[in-house]
């Protein structure tokens, strides 16, 4: 049987469903946050984003391709069944009714609603606003065919027409230089604390979940599942140079914004603000527009993973019911405001990025190891403790004197740790134990065929 031939058009597609995806309110807003708070040292800072912004998620997608991977289960399955699961539901969970979709909603709603309403209708126009978003993200996500028409084809290319159109207007019309003042977090390790703030965007965590729908897009245009993994390959890389583009030019946004503005609480402030300096009046609307188009493409996207994922590992509950219980679950968790999702979802995103990334990393490797649990177990428990640690260090727990004293052991002992990367040390030398272990493993099985076979030889000649 021919390949089929992937043309332009359909690359440009399937790269648009991808950015679509993955492009949402976080995408938005954490670039222009991360520009005023860097400041000065906006390259080394944009160049850590783009690690865990471009680069992870890229390298997630081509690990669910290499490994054929129908779900996190499979990518996460070889550490073990129980784990396998876990770690299904706690990526589907944060990314969706947690955190990821209630933030589409939450920032659509705090940039483009909420400026028109007074302070007492608040709470009532986010019940209406949040209940209209995602029973419209249900209805277009109940037909999975439909998912590359919606996003692919309507709503990208309007979505980057309107975002260029800013970006336009302010590489002409700067509001400030790139020399600005530098935030205390920024001045040593700016590159670092940028790969710690991509983490925020959660496409590391998304593109393990997400690569599975944009599976079924790759074969609904009749290629092969041998074709797959490089349509992804191609599609993916076009899609984040893309991401990154627009990653940079944001950021420069908003460093460029402190000639006229100081730092704002967060990057939704901070990119309404900008709008409304270039475009008046009218730019609260259009960043209503913009912001909006943006997450919603990224609700629909996490609305079907959600629910393909997880009907996959529990067979006997629907898709439908899985679907219905995001968007309910997105509903409520929504109304509890950007602030609040924001700050919950830090600790929970230091807790999954380390098992994540290495998950990542084992999988691109996979085939020179045969997928071996001995490797993938070591590695994984080497991430455990520190993960843990990492997520007390920026929960509430911190208040803790207990909490307080482990964390202070683990920063001053550990490697990188005071840094947010203590798991790296653990997990390489877990994952050497692992290969010992493999290696080992292999060298006696050899042997013990190769003495099998001589004594199967011997009792043939006898």
């Amino acid at each position: 049987m021919v390949d089929k031939k992937l043309t332009w058009r359909q690359l440009l597609l399937i790269a648009s469903l991808i950015f679509g995806m993955f492009f949402g309110a976080g995408n938005l807003i954490f670039p222009v946050q991360l520009g005023q708070m860097a400041g000065g040292n906006w390259i080394p800072a944009t160049l850590g984003f783009l690690v865990t912004g471009t680069i992870v998620p890229f390298l997630a997608m081509l690990a669910v391709s290499v490994t054929r991977s129908r779900s996190v289960y499979d990518v996460a399955k070889p550490v073990g069944h129980w784990f396998g699961l876990l770690f299904l539901v706690a990526i589907h969970l944060t990314i969706g009714p947690f955190f990821g979709t209630p933030r589409t909603a939450a920032t659509a709603f705090s940039m483009g609603v909420a400026p028109f309403l007074s302070a007492e209708h608040q709470q009532v126009g986010m019940l209406v606003f949040s209940a209209l978003f995602f029973g419209l993200a249900y209805f277009l996500t109940v037909k999975q065919a439909e998912l590359t028409k919606h996003i692919g084809k309507y709503l990208n290319p309007l979505f980057i027409g309107l975002l260029v159109v800013v970006l336009l207007v302010a590489l002409f019309m700067p509001m400030g230089g790139t020399h600005q003042v530098v935030n205390t977090a920024y001045q040593s390790n700016a590159g670092l604390q940028g790969v710690l703030d991509g983490y925020n965007t959660m496409d590391g965590l998304a593109l393990l979940a997400l690569a599975v729908s944009v599976v079924y897009a790759v074969k609904g245009l009749g290629f092969g599942e041998n074709q797959v993994s490089k349509v992804l390959a191609k599609a993916g890389l076009l899609s984040i140079v893309i991401e990154g583009v627009f990653y940079t030019s944001l950021v420069l946004l908003g460093v460029s914004s402190l000639g006229q503005f100081k730092p704002a609480a967060n990057g939704g402030d901070a990119f309404a603000q900008i709008i409304t300096h270039y475009a008046g009046n009218f730019g609260t609307a259009l960043t209503g527009v913009l912001v909006t188009l943006a997450v919603f493409t990224t609700a629909m996207g996490l609305f079907v993973s959600f629910a393909q994922d997880l009907h996959l590992a529990f067979p006997k509950v629907s898709y439908l019911w899985f679907l219905r219980l995001i968007a309910f679950g997105s509903f409520v968790t929504a109304n509890a405001g950007l602030t609040n999702i924001v700050a919950w979802s830090v600790p929970v995103l230091m807790l999954l990025y380390p098992f994540a990334l290495v998950l990542i990393l084992l999988s691109l490797f996979s085939n020179y190891f045969n997928r071996s649990s001995t490797i993938y177990r070591s590695a994984v428990a080497g991430v455990v403790l520190p993960a843990i640690l990492d997520a007390l260090a920026n929960s509430p727990f911190m208040g803790n004197h207990g909490v307080q004293g482990a964390v202070a052991a683990y920063h001053q002992y550990v490697p990188f740790s005071a840094l947010g990367f203590g798991w790296i040390v653990p997990a390489l030398v877990g994952t050497l134990i692992g290969c010992g272990f493999y290696v080992f493993s292999n060298v006696n099985q050899k042997q013990h065929d190769r003495v099998n076979s001589e004594v199967s030889v011997n009792i043939l000649r006898d």
